[in-house]
């Protein structure tokens, strides 16, 4: 049964909440994945919860009264019925609780009044003021029984600190393993109404557990955490209520974090090689010993982790090597493998310690598009613990361990997340610590927000507290005239949104109003075109000549075979993430991608966004027919196949606020503003059909690009004034070089064409970082030469004669140091071999390197390999040219082209005489 209908069942006939009387009820800590909240009070406190345990069920109230009190009679009946499996299932309830007995035999439940746990109950209600049972009762739940407990903690806290209710407390050996917890804290009492829907878990709650006292024992004697181990870890999302980071770097990353679940302990390492770390051996010991919890029990340590064992048996600790056993106290493991999850997570819960380690960037960088908090293996394990791996990383360095301290306040994902929701809630001006952490928080939000929330109340629950914050706070406007500054409120709100917004299948909920007047009206009438299925280059983007504006829905249906072709539809092209930013134009994210896995396809944009269906690699599709509803038409025209009178009289027009312009081999996105005036695309078009057969003719690459380059231009880019990939981002400002012929053929477009080369550069005989910013002005060069007709001292300043000269020259007075051969410098070396030789052997190079296997990795090997090769094609010496240069010519390379002829023209002899 799926959490809301269990709720609706629960609460069926409940008409309200009377919690009046000579009773006051405890207040309940939720951290289960499967528990959820029925009735919490008007201050955010949980008073009755359930939860799920093995293949059993359990209902926890927060005073034994509320199980005798009729007031509560239909929401009694209500419970035993969603505990027991059939009608005819045995209810058997303790003795303490006599008036429950009744009220259960009014209803004609078949009960046992008076009675203890016996295997021929399928249900059992009792108090919670009594351990003596506790494994039992927790091992009838795990078997598939039902299990509904009540008690206070508020009192036994009084009697033995409130420090020790969540670990010691008579009820917590029970329901702590279904993520339910009795608190010494207390609840006002009242009638409440019931909520129309399950309500939300508290964010925070003031649990009383000393948990910086685990911190104490972890770091005891820790003075430096040095996590460089060879490995490059990735960073911790520490999002659970009794899960806090360990270690944090500067920026607030975590990479080493722990947590209480059910009875047990939980460490995470981010990698595993922390986990064998001779340096970090003092905290390891540290870990092993709070995992046993003084049991001083058997030490699992997975195959994989041989060298823990060893230092293991240094310390006298018995362990053996296997996988994980029952007889277990600490099982120590890698988080590569989801195969032992449900074992592990019964493991924990019922009182072993975990030590785990592993980083996920790995696996998100062969799993492009899926979440790795959602589907890398060990976070399938981990998320149940509230930490989670994130496909990112962090740098391996040594960091000095942080006792817990007030102030200040360590970073933790719920408590900064608190203090923003008070913040925004009461406007109140950014103070410390919330003012160093927004920048982190926002970062976080976007990874938790990944964790699928259906059906599972913990995540969606948190889930409605972010929509809450953002609908107090506001969606920011953003642009170039009112740009927001990273780390502000602005800029967390706009982060929040954005991965709110990719939550939902409708996010019109979330836009308040228009941000113009521009577009905001979708077509009634669907419309039918074709995608190009067939791929025969890496993923690409097919444009639809759509647009979807921002906050609205579009419908899009495909034929059945398109939903197993692995198709994506993609809202908005601006593809860079500027999170990292310091001042933000727009919002930091704002596309959108979902799997195409159904005919009728829904997907919302909360940016809004030109409409693309994404086309994996190597799809045979062929011609796929849509439809689309929701959207609009967006100005496109395709050289060879768009009518010049119809984009002159309708498609220049549309409503859409940008525009595409298409040849075979590229797509340039611009604001539809920019291109409203061109009365005819065809001569910019037929200009980049020649710019880019010329790229592929240098390449040695085929007339038709495996798949076309885009272009696109946005308000705000990750990098540099324009850069390199798929697809190559410029700035606003370099849409006039773009888009007017006259401006291209005068002035050139040196950077579009640069980036272009960078998509050109092959590792083969590429130098980097010497050469990365070098070899792809070989394009730039020869574009503008051969096409724009403007020579290379005038299509870059930096290519006049005298600059050139006086490069050479100061590289040469420094040594002709390689350290200092990059860039301009670098290009020298190639614009003089072509000089020299014409283009031809380049071609005729890049041809070659195509076709051949082994080529070394390291640069010596890469520069020699091409000085030998340039020699060969060009049949003269160049050993003394590359030497001249500092390359590191070996003398085997040097004795192999000695016998070709020297190359009397060699342009760096001047300079080197001169230097003698």
């Amino acid at each position: 049964m799926k959490p809301t209908a269990a709720y609706e069942l629960l609460v069926h006939g409940v008409g309200q909440w009377d919690i009046t009387g000579d009773f006051v009820p405890g207040e309940l800590l939720l951290t289960g994945e499967a528990a959820f909240p029925v009735l919490v009070s008007p201050e955010k406190q949980v008073v009755i919860a359930v939860s799920l345990y093995g293949k059993g069920r359990m209902v926890v109230v927060s005073h034994e009264e509320i199980l005798r009190n009729p007031n509560f009679s239909q929401f009694l009946r209500n419970a035993v019925d969603w505990l027991r499996p059939s009608p005819e299932a045995q209810v058997g309830v303790h003795r303490s609780l006599d008036p429950l007995s009744q009220l259960l035999l009014r209803s004609s439940t078949k009960i046992q009044p008076g009675v203890g746990l016996s295997a021929s109950l399928d249900v059992y209600c009792t108090h919670a003021y009594d351990d003596a049972q506790a494994e039992e009762l927790v091992q009838f739940v795990k078997g598939g029984g039902g299990l509904l407990i009540g008690g206070q903690a508020w009192y036994w806290a009084s009697q033995h600190g409130a420090e020790k209710v969540l670990f010691e407390f008579p009820g917590n050996r029970v329901t702590s393993v279904a993520g339910v917890y009795f608190t010494g804290n207390t609840v006002k009492t009242g009638i409440f109404k019931v909520s129309g829907k399950i309500p939300k878990i508290p964010l925070i709650v003031p649990h009383g557990a000393n948990l910086s006292h685990d911190v104490e024992l972890l770091l005891n004697g820790v003075s430096e955490l040095d996590i460089v181990t060879g490995g490059v870890p990735s960073p911790l999302l520490v999002h659970g209520l009794l899960a806090y980071p360990l270690g944090l770097d500067s920026s607030h990353r975590c990479f080493l974090a722990a947590a209480r679940y059910g009875r047990g302990r939980v460490v995470v390492a981010s990698h595993e090689g922390q986990l064998c770390a001779p340096k970090l051996a003092k905290f390891l010991l540290n870990a092993v010993r709070w995992l046993d919890a003084g049991r001083q029990g058997l030490i699992g340590v997975a195959a994989h982790l041989e060298r823990l064992s060893s230092l293991l048996s240094q310390e006298g600790q018995r362990y053996q090597i296997s996988e994980l056993t029952h007889d277990m106290s600490v099982y120590c493991c890698h988080s590569h493998s989801d195969r032992e999850a449900e074992k592990i997570h019964t493991f924990v819960a019922e009182g072993g310690g975990l030590l785990i380690g592993g980083q996920a960037w790995y696996w998100a960088s062969q799993n492009q598009g899926q979440a790795a908090i959602a589907g890398y293996p060990g976070n399938k394990i981990l998320n149940h613990f509230g930490i989670s791996i994130l496909g990112m990383n962090i740098k391996a360095d040594k960091y000095p361990a942080q006792l817990p301290r007030e102030p200040p306040q360590h970073y933790h994902f719920r408590q900064a997340l608190s203090l923003f929701q008070q913040h925004v809630d009461k406007e109140e001006a950014l103070r410390p610590p919330l003012a160093d952490w927004l920048q982190r928080l926002g970062q976080d939000c976007s990874a938790f927000l990944r964790i699928p929330a259906e059906d599972s109340p913990a995540y969606s629950s948190l889930h409605r507290i972010l929509l809450k914050v953002l609908r107090r706070g506001g969606i920011p406007q953003v642009s170039k005239k009112n740009p927001i500054k990273s780390n502000s409120k602005e800029a967390a709100l706009l982060c929040l949104a954005t991965h709110l917004s990719q939550t939902m299948t409708d996010c019109a909920v979330l836009v308040q109003k228009p941000t113009s007047g521009v577009c905001t009206t979708p077509s009634m009438s669907p419309v039918t075109l074709e995608i190009d299925g067939t791929n025969a280059g890496a993923t690409a983007w097919m444009s639809t000549g759509l647009y979807l504006p921002e906050g609205n829905t579009a419908v899009i249906t495909f034929p059945c075979v398109a939903t197993r072709a692995g198709l994506q539809v993609q809202i908005g092209c601006h593809s860079d993430d500027l999170t990292a930013a310091k001042e933000l134009r727009r919002a930091p994210v704002v596309i959108r991608k979902c799997h195409v896995s159904c005919q009728k396809q829904s997907v919302s944009c909360l940016w809004g966004g030109l409409i693309y269906i994404v086309v994996p690699a190597g799809s045979q599709l062929g011609k796929v027919p849509i439809t689309v509803e929701g959207a609009v038409k967006a100005p496109f025209f395709r050289l060879g196949e768009t009518c010049k009178y119809q984009w002159l009289t309708s498609i220049r027009h549309y409503p859409a606020p940008w525009a595409e312009l298409a040849t075979e081999n590229i797509v340039l996105t611009v604001p539809a503003d920019n291109i409203h005036h061109i009365e005819n695309p065809e001569p910019l078009l037929t200009l980049w059909d020649q710019i880019m057969l010329a790229i592929a003719e240098l390449a040695a690459a085929p007339a038709k690009f495996p798949r076309p380059e885009r272009i696109v231009t946005d308000v705000q880019i990750s990098a540099g004034w324009m850069h390199a990939g798929y697809p190559i981002m410029g700035h606003l400002d370099s849409v006039k070089e773009m888009v007017t012929v006259e401006h291209m053929r005068a002035t050139g477009l040196w950077g579009p064409i640069h980036e272009l080369g960078h998509n050109q550069q092959r590792a083969g005989w590429e130098f980097p970082p010497h050469t990365t910013e070098a070899t792809c002005n070989l394009w730039s060069v020869y574009v503008h030469e051969k096409v724009l007709g403007i020579p290379r001292d005038r299509a870059h300043e930096a290519l006049q004669p005298r600059c050139r000269k006086e490069r050479i020259t100061s590289y040469l007075e420094k040594g002709a140091q390689l350290k200092d051969w990059s860039v301009w410098t670098a290009l020298e070396t190639y614009l003089q071999l072509q000089e020299c030789f014409g283009w031809e052997p380049f071609t005729l190079l890049f041809s070659d390197y195509q076709k051949m296997c082994n080529i070394p990795k390291d640069n010596p090997s890469k520069m020699n390999l091409w000085a030998k090769k340039f020699s060969r094609q060009v049949n003269k010496n160049l050993t003394p040219f590359f030497l001249a240069w500092g390359w590191p010519i070996k003398e085997e390379v040097s004795l192999e082209l000695a016998s070709l002829p020297n190359w009397e023209e060699n342009p760096m002899t001047q300079y080197t005489h001169v230097r003698k």
